[in-house]
């Protein structure tokens, strides 16, 4: 440690009223300090600007990238998780998988074991850290990069996407060119960028085309089989149902798949179905399911190589990648029905 770096901690420790090996134990994610001490210090960290001056942060153990969801269920999780271990081992890196239950904010419990363990950097799925947390991470020099973020990035902090828009306007546009004018979607959470932007994409489409947009066919769910499915029931039960529904997500058609089966409706004879990312379920489901690709992996490891590039005190040639998505034609969308 530099003497400049330590009359920094020791002026941290002087405006905190605490000793200065407490102001080293929060720099260093250590637990045993009391709540309100570490926000305090936390806050003068914050309002210091205080960084190390160290070119990395020091670390035991091999080096290792913390990979966070907001929630891991199903093959899209698994696709991210395989590229992200697949770019860290290559540049002989490991990584610590971590979920937050459902939630888009990770507590202070898990940030501060992010602090002990002083991995190469943080990649957050779905979620966010708060300004504080931010603040904490980059003062120890480790980088955070979020993939599919569920809303607007800190201005500087780097994100990886895809072209939801797009994809919600190239699925919408495929089934009005098939007949369909009563089409239906089911997205994810309102709260989140990725599901607005996908109903964007499906307002947008049915605006080009002159077809008027009915709030009623617009429903949002949590991008898993079983609120497609309730949601997709309830469409499918209306006088006026939809000849075609949109998903948000392929685990989200599935449902709507099953809800049409139990309701005796044909796909695509009776009803077209298509979902979103193009996971491994789309090809072997029965029938198979026309999809928008979302480049999974490709969004992973990009982020990935963002963690490793930001840990060696290097920036990436862009801090925000929307990579490019794409329509999947297979059995599941048709023309309407004669009588529709």
């Amino acid at each position: 440690m530099s003497e400049q770096e330590t009359s920094t901690i020791s002026s941290i420790a002087a405006e905190a009223g605490v000793s200065v090996p407490t102001v080293s134990k929060v720099l260093n994610g250590r637990s045993d300090v009391a709540a309100a001490t570490r926000a305090r210090v936390e806050e003068i960290v914050a309002k210091h600007g205080y960084r190390r001056r160290n070119r990395g942060p020091v670390r035991s153990g091999p080096p290792m990238i913390d990979l966070v969801f907001h929630e891991i269920t199903n093959e899209w999780s698994m696709e991210i998780i395989r590229a992200v271990e697949e770019t860290a081992g290559a540049a002989g890196a490991g990584m610590v998988l971590s979920e937050l239950g459902g939630r888009h904010r990770p507590a202070q419990d898990w940030l501060d074991n992010v602090l002990a363990r002083r991995p190469l950097g943080v990649i957050l799925v779905l979620a966010r850290l708060t300004d504080a947390q931010h603040d904490q991470l980059e003062s120890r020099q480790i980088p955070s990069v979020v993939v599919d973020t569920d809303g607007e990035p800190r201005p500087g902090v780097p994100a990886v996407g895809s072209t939801n828009w797009d994809g919600g306007l190239a699925a919408t546009k495929h089934l009005i060119g098939l007949g369909h004018r009563r089409i239906a979607v089911i997205s994810g959470q309102p709260d989140v960028l990725c599901s607005r932007a996908r109903v964007d994409g499906y307002r947008s489409a049915l605006d080009q085309a002159g077809i008027a947009y009915d709030p009623a066919l617009v429903r949002w769910g949590d991008f898993y089989i079983w609120r497609g499915e309730d949601h997709a029931r309830d469409l499918l039960s209306r006088e006026d149902r939809p000849t075609a529904i949109f998903a948000g997500s392929d685990m989200q058609a599935v449902g709507v798949l099953r809800a049409a089966r139990e309701l005796g409706l044909r796909v695509p004879e009776d009803l077209s179905v298509v979902g979103y990312d193009d996971l491994p379920i789309a090809s072997w489901y029965s029938p198979t399911l026309t999809t928008v690709h979302q480049p999974l992996r490709q969004m992973a490891a990009t982020a990935t190589q963002m963690v490793l590039t930001l840990s060696r005190g290097e920036q990436p040639s862009a801090l925000r990648v929307d990579l490019a998505t794409e329509l999947v034609v297979r059995e599941s969308t048709g023309p309407p029905p004669e009588s529709a």
